[in-house]
């Protein structure tokens, strides 16, 4: 005998059937080329989330990005009150060591679960990578983890130094994000024009496009083509994606994205000197009462507040040096009254987390609202 569905459970019984097959179809999309084991991962240099947990890693010792599947994709509400003193030292024994043995390298939210991740790299070289679970960690493993890998095409190599021979090769990956399905990744390469910017589909595949990019740094009063993006962020101008992109010493620059395309040579323009003898760690950016803001955190200097106003209304382009030692031209700029942050992501629409080094040398791991940024 025929069972008879009634029609609004058959046509409930569609739509599930629709929307289980859409998710299973956009899984297997994103990470059709995954596999499950040891990725090698020699070194993370940075972290960055793209969608469905998805963590990237950049790691420049092997010139590499890789994709992980975290599946840590359940919706949760952010913990707004992080406030932990002796971050370092909580990190050190986490891992059964002292501060002196860990550089903490980059840390990154997940957009989806609001977990926070961190990167560390150990005195031996081991690469770690730890999810903060309440003022403890949760080490992640990278030995047995569902990943994809796509190797940088002509990285800069692996014994390159600079004048003062110190390695360049950790600028291999000065920065990375993810955004509009691919992955975007600044540093140095082998060519002739060193200061790189990648633009690599996700999922990967075997293309890669690169452009070499040239800047005006007022500061240094000259054209440069070798020193890298320290940090970027993306900013949407007359209805065009561009990079915004900050150097050391400190210029803030401008490059269209249809424009970085394989093999060219591109031209930013600078529209903002914002001090020598600095140089920019972490750049995010939110939205506060309609407007947009962006927040660039500095290894001299406190973090910087830019509005996405006076970006947007600058046409100019400096072409001319700052001949005074620290002074500053082109888009204004609020100093806050964070000195010494290290990192910064946004926790939510309305949160920022942000480590920072206190006077006294503690390093502190904190979570403001926007409201006060």
């Amino acid at each position: 005998m025929k069972k008879i569905v009634p029609a609004f459970a058959l046509i409930a019984m569609v739509l599930l059937t629709l929307s289980a097959t859409t998710a299973i179809e956009s899984d297997s999309n994103l990470t059709e080329n995954f596999v499950t084991g040891n990725p090698g991962i020699a070194s993370i240099n940075h972290i960055s989330f793209g969608p469905e947990g998805i963590l990237f890693l950049g790691d420049s010792k092997s010139a590499a990005i890789y994709a992980l599947n975290t599946k840590d994709v359940k919706t949760a509400a952010p913990a707004t009150e992080i406030n932990i003193n002796g971050f370092d030292k909580k990190v050190a024994s986490a891992l059964g060591t002292t501060v002196e043995n860990i550089k903490i390298t980059d840390m990154a939210v997940n957009p989806i679960s609001r977990n926070v991740y961190f990167s560390v790299q150990a005195a031996d070289g081991t690469p770690v990578l730890l999810k903060l679970k309440g003022e403890g960690f949760e080490n992640i493993s990278l030995k047995d983890v569902s990943y994809s890998k796509i190797e940088l095409t002509d990285p800069i190599p692996a014994d390159a130094k600079d004048k003062w021979e110190r390695p360049l090769r950790t600028w291999a990956i000065s920065d990375l994000k993810f955004h509009d399905g691919q992955v975007l990744v600044s540093g140095l390469s082998n060519k002739e024009f060193g200061s790189t910017f990648r633009k690599i589909p996700f999922p990967f595949k075997d293309g890669q496009e690169y452009a070499s990019l040239e800047i005006w740094h007022a500061a240094h009063g000259e054209y440069e083509t070798h020193a890298p993006i320290k940090t970027f962020d993306v900013i949407k101008l007359d209805g065009v994606d561009h990079l915004m992109a900050s150097y050391t010493c400190t210029p803030l620059v401008l490059f269209p994205l249809d424009e970085l395309k394989e093999g060219k040579h591109t031209k930013g323009r600078t529209v903002a000197e914002l001090g020598a003898g600095n140089s920019p760690l972490d750049m995010i950016s939110y939205e506060r009462e309609g407007s947009t803001y962006f927040l660039m955190s500095n290894s001299n200097r406190p973090v910087m507040r830019i509005k996405y106003d006076d970006i947007a209304d600058f046409k100019e382009s400096l072409t001319d040096p700052v001949p005074v030692f620290a002074e500053t031209e082109g888009v204004p700029y609020d100093n806050l009254p964070f000195p010494y942050v290290l990192q910064m992501d946004n926790l939510d629409a309305t949160h920022v987390i942000y480590l920072q080094r206190q006077s006294d040398g503690d390093l502190r791991l904190r979570v403001r609202t926007t409201e006060w940024m």
